[in-house]
């Protein structure tokens, strides 16, 4: 049987068209059918390229005795977070308080009415690893809730409590006439220093994730804080996530994490969003160590995003899945004799003994080519690669989720144009470009901003972080060549959150004002894999105070910051992009007003700009900005202090 999946965009769902079960998407159909048959709702959340998803829609949603329970007892939804984030937030919150954890799959139970009662993530379909199994489980909660509804009931209004004192504590405003987060950065430092892994790097025991966030706020508070400590922590981190296996040595790339200490053995989904996200930690450490290693990282991942997740309209594919042909990270795995034969005996016995493989193997008796106890900086085997590519592209095949999400994109955005401007390489800005015009054409539309591309299809009012993070592109590609439409664009988009999304209370929800009502209506603060939509725009704020000088821009950013700081006084280390936001709020970048004497100029001027300095270019003089010696000329402010006029950039 094919169910009401087959028509959905989203590929998660499409993988779940042929199930037994009886799916709906998040609708309103769903809930009315449950309310009318007196059935609770069962919620199933998760994503494309997730491996444990997977492995669940084989064991159970393709079982058809689970089927025949769920089709029964209850009425089945299906939603994919990266559609729906509003939904998966939710309903998260109440997975995490309910068992102590989240992840995807996620599993919950509902009223209705929407009011959740019980969750969990993976379930087997029968009794193992101390699990409960999934049938027993649905038969359970359906005896329960025709002969003992009242005690589900009571936590469902007990959830439903929880929810909202979280979001009422979300909400609180700044207490008055505090220096907001004076100690906070200072705060943070020492809890990632308390938890920081001298050995292997990272933080914390395994699963250890990238959290690129958290390491750019380590490298900014080095830069202002002349902290050592700092840069050896985030410079550490990064090299070792480079020489394990969460990198792909082939084809380039990080996977989703390291489910080890060492960062060899990864969980092997690569996604958009942590490819952006590493490309701008890599090109700032590049930038405060001039470690080539840094570098060449950051070219690769960009190089890797361009090569395997590029749309054809200049857009980028949300991730490459895990699993091909059933089995979790088959296409990265390598026996001994596998590559001694695609490289030639003598090469191939060099290069498996500089990518650590072994005949025995070091994943499932295969290998995972890292170079952990190999030179770093060499590159002696990149000849080698195209054809490893080639080689591992047809003997197995990855599922790639080629759905168009406008936040992720402009991470992406915002990382290209850092990394063109850090380099000079125009490959990287044209790039940048090519995906920003893909948003303006096909996600943007009178001021408002959509969540999702495919197949010819925009679908979703846009959240938060579609319009934070698209933002934040814009204000990077303004920084790389000074085009004054990139500024101008920003700042009406950060406009439109200001008017949309604003809470009077502090900050900002995650859907619009004419979004979708649910139980709750979500506002993030806290980083996750992603950081916060609350604080990009904390970043975005200052940054364009900075560049513009418009007091609206200070005082919007001023009012999030003494916001955030409240919120995230409990928890520092779990706020980095926040006070990454702040750092750079208290440390004002130099501000450099470049006239231009010719166009072809424009490329050279940003690329020796310092990557934190506020930018203005102007195509042509002024009667207050003058070219000096009929050459391109800088004008630089340091605080309130103006230097004279110069056709160089030393000592900027």
């Amino acid at each position: 049987m094919r169910n009401r999946l087959k028509d959905a965009a989203s590929p998660y769902l499409l993988q779940h068209a042929d199930n037994p079960v009886d799916w709906y998407p998040w609708c309103a159909e769903a809930f009315e059918r449950a309310a009318k048959e007196d059935k609770p709702v069962f919620l199933s959340v998760g994503y494309s390229s997730c491996h444990w998803c997977h492995v669940m829609a084989r064991e159970s949603f393709s079982d058809e005795e689970i089927a025949a329970i769920l089709n029964e007892h209850y009425i089945s939804v299906k939603v994919d977070r990266e559609e729906r984030p509003d939904v998966d937030s939710v309903y998260m919150s109440f997975c995490q308080a309910f068992t102590g954890s989240g992840g995807w799959p996620m599993s919950v139970f509902m009223t209705p009415d929407q009011r959740p009662f019980y969750a969990g993530t993976y379930f087997p379909p029968r009794a193992r690893y101390g699990m409960p199994g999934f049938a027993d489980l649905l038969r359970t909660i359906a005896d329960r809730w025709a002969h003992g509804r009242e005690a589900l009931l009571r936590t469902a209004d007990q959830a439903l409590a929880l929810l909202r004192r979280g979001q009422d504590a979300s909400a609180s405003p700044a207490a008055s006439g505090a220096d907001p987060g004076a100690d906070l950065p200072g705060e943070a430092f020492l809890q990632f220093a308390q938890t920081y892994d001298a050995q292997y790097g990272g933080f914390g025991a395994a699963p250890k994730f990238p959290s690129a966030h958290n390491l750019l706020f380590l490298l900014a508070w080095a830069r202002f804080e002349q902290t050592p400590k700092a840069l050896e922590m985030a410079a550490h981190t990064l090299e070792q996530m480079r020489r394990g296996g969460i990198f792909d040595h082939v084809g380039y790339g990080f996977s989703r994490y390291s489910t080890d200490r060492k960062f060899l053995v990864p969980h092997f989904e690569k996604m958009l969003y942590d490819n952006a996200l590493l490309t701008l930690a890599y090109t700032a450490a590049w930038a405060a160590t001039a470690n080539p290693l840094f570098v060449d990282t950051a070219e690769k991942t960009a190089d890797y995003v361009l090569r395997e997740l590029a749309d054809p309209g200049g857009a980028f594919c949300s991730a490459q899945d895990a699993d091909s042909d059933g089995e979790e990270g088959k296409f990265y795995l390598f026996a001994y004799d596998e590559l001694l034969s695609v490289l030639g005996e003598r090469t191939g016995r060099e290069f498996c003994a500089y990518y650590g493989v072994t005949e025995q193997g070091n994943f499932n008796g295969k290998n995972i080519l890292n170079r952990l106890h190999a030179d770093p900086s060499a590159n002696a085997f990149d000849a080698c690669l195209p054809r490893l590519r080639a080689y591992r592209r047809a003997r197995a095949r990855l599922h790639l989720d080629d759905k168009i999400l406008t936040a992720w994109n402009g991470l992406m955005i915002a990382a290209l144009a850092n990394l063109s401007r850090a380099t000079g390489r125009e490959t990287y800005l044209a790039a940048a470009r090519r995906a920003q015009g893909f948003i303006e054409a096909n996600l943007a539309q009178d001021g408002r901003l959509y969540a999702s591309f495919r197949a010819g299809v925009r679908s979703g009012d846009g959240y938060l972080d579609d319009y934070a993070f698209y933002a934040a592109g814009l204000i990077e590609l303004y920084a790389a060549d000074g085009r004054e439409a990139d500024l101008v664009r920003a700042q009406r988009v950060c406009e439109a959150v200001l008017e949309r999304f604003g809470d009077p209370s502090g900050g900002f929800y995650l859907n619009g004002t004419d979004g979708e009502r649910l139980v709750v209506r979500p506002k993030e603060t806290y980083d996750g894999a992603l950081p916060s939509g609350n604080a990009v725009m904390a970043y975005n704020l200052v940054r364009l105070s900075q560049l513009t000088g418009d007091a609206r821009w200070e005082e919007a950013a001023r009012r999030q910051l003494d916001w955030l700081s409240e919120v995230a006084s409990a928890y520092p280390s779990g706020h980095a992009m926040f006070l990454l936001a702040l750092l750079v709020d208290r440390n004002p970048p130099p501000r450099v007003t470049v006239v231009l004497a010719c166009d072809a100029d424009r490329a050279a001027v940003t690329a020796g700009l310092p990557l934190y300095a506020a930018v203005a270019v102007l195509d042509r003089p002024t009667q207050q900005y003058r070219l000096l010696n009929g050459r391109t000329t800088y004008y630089v402010c340091r605080g309130r202090v103006c230097l004279p006029p110069a056709n160089t950039l030393e000592g900027v």
